[in-house]
């Protein structure tokens, strides 16, 4: 079935909790730290939890995000309701650690979703199925040290799992209950346990029950709706719906202790891959523990909403274009419009191959909408008998039509005569 997602192409990923007020990696801190995460510090578990007393996010400004995330192109917006440390970033019965009881108060989840909802952006909640502080899970302690993939710290009693589950199950009613239509969830942390203990096709079956058009991802065991590589571009696509998630820097969590930032033509070049291989890139912004997103990261985001506005026709809605064999970069199609992403500068011109190249009708600078000289090449059998001959289309590439981040070349081409 297709759905706006498999074209979506650009969302936000939030990773934000009372941890951000230490400038800390969210919730890994608290187990000693994880080997993907370089920059993780290893932080005593009480005092790690301590800062959920003093939450109070006076420069929280969601509407901001979200005009932000309107105008770099963004299509969703997924927010941290719950991560491994167990904080609920909304309003819950079944706990007295959230939001509702910090100095802040307010429910963060509600004002994230009604603003996104405001900008016209489809809505998406993260929920660790993990809960590190929850007494039943059982909570990690100092005594579980070091962490142990893929289980952790303690195993629960059964009693203690039959309580927690029910726990679990309702805080997830409660997201897809209380704030309107949710259109992703993104689950997390499923490798703690095993499809059966999670009740994974009871979730599965209540989820759809409350929201039955909503999408979820793969990291719930045994379900999902699209895929999640991490970090990475994968070389070759996965063979459904996909999406991958990825930081600016190094870190999921506000962590200034980590400077290994990307650039701006890096995540512009990795959302033209993502877009040019069919997927989805989910691209994380830290909040700091006022509400504030970090200088570094407002940067870099600065540069790719100003390639965007020039460039969003490329990347929104398209699917994937051209074989790599085709043309030395990423490719993607809209209609009769093809899109080549020049993510090296042309010497001069580039070659396009494999079009049908009487009916190539136009090619353009995408920015400008300038035309460009082509010339066209096939066969020499193919200059004497073909019809709608397959050849190689060059085109002449002015120094002053190339981005400085990454250049965009519109290609028409006609649709076969009946």
């Amino acid at each position: 079935m297709t759905t706006w997602f498999d074209t979506a192409r650009f969302g936000m990923f939030v990773h934000w909790s009372h941890s951000s007020q230490r400038g800390c990696e969210v919730s890994w801190p608290l187990v000693g730290g994880a080997f993907s995460l370089p920059f993780c510090q290893n932080i005593p578990v009480q005092d790690y939890h301590s800062t959920a007393t003093t939450f109070n996010p006076q420069a929280f400004d969601p509407r901001e995000w979200a005009r932000m995330a309107k105008r770099m192109g963004m299509q969703y917006a997924i927010l941290t309701s719950k991560h491994h440390d167990g904080y609920a970033m909304f309003h819950t019965r079944q706990s007295d650690f959230s939001i509702e009881h910090s100095p802040y108060g307010r429910d963060i989840v509600r004002q994230f979703v009604e603003a996104m909802r405001a900008e016209g952006l489809r809505v998406g909640l993260y929920f660790s199925l993990i809960d590190w502080h929850h007494p039943d899970y059982p909570a990690f302690t100092e005594a579980d040290k070091p962490y142990r993939f893929p289980r952790g710290g303690k195993d629960p009693t059964p009693q203690q799992w039959e309580r927690f589950t029910r726990f679990m199950f309702a805080q997830v009613r409660e997201l897809l209950t209380n704030y309107g239509t949710i259109d992703v969830l993104w689950f997390d942390g499923g490798w703690e346990r095993t499809m059966d203990e999670w009740r994974a096709q009871a979730l599965w079956d209540m989820i759809h029950e409350l929201q039955p058009a909503i999408l979820v991802n793969d990291r719930l065991p045994g379900f999902g709706d699209f895929d999640t590589p991490e970090q990475f571009v994968p070389p070759q696509p996965p063979a459904r719906t996909w999406e991958t998630c990825m930081t600016i820097n190094e870190s999921w969590g506000y962590n200034p202790s980590d400077t290994h930032f990307k650039s701006a033509r890096q995540l512009i070049h990795t959302l033209c891959e993502v877009a040019g291989r069919g997927g989805n890139l989910l691209l994380n912004i830290s909040p700091m523990g006022d509400g504030r997103i970090q200088p570094e990261q407002l940067e870099r985001l600065a540069v790719v909403e100003q390639w965007m506005q020039r460039y969003a026709e490329s990347i929104i809605g398209t699917q994937p274009g051209l074989e790599p064999w085709q043309f030395y970069g990423p490719s993607t199609r809209k209609g009769d419009r093809l899109y080549l992403h020049l993510l090296m500068k042309p010497y001069d011109t580039v070659t396009v191959r494999g079009l049908p190249i009487k009916r190539v009708t136009a090619v353009r600078a995408l920015a400008s909408g300038r035309e460009l000289a082509f010339t066209t090449r096939r066969t020499i059998l193919d200059q004497i008998i073909g019809m709608d001959p397959l050849g190689e289309v060059t085109i002449t590439v002015p120094a002053e039509e190339i981005d400085p981040n990454a250049t965009v070349i519109a290609v028409d081409v006609a649709p076969p005569a009946e």
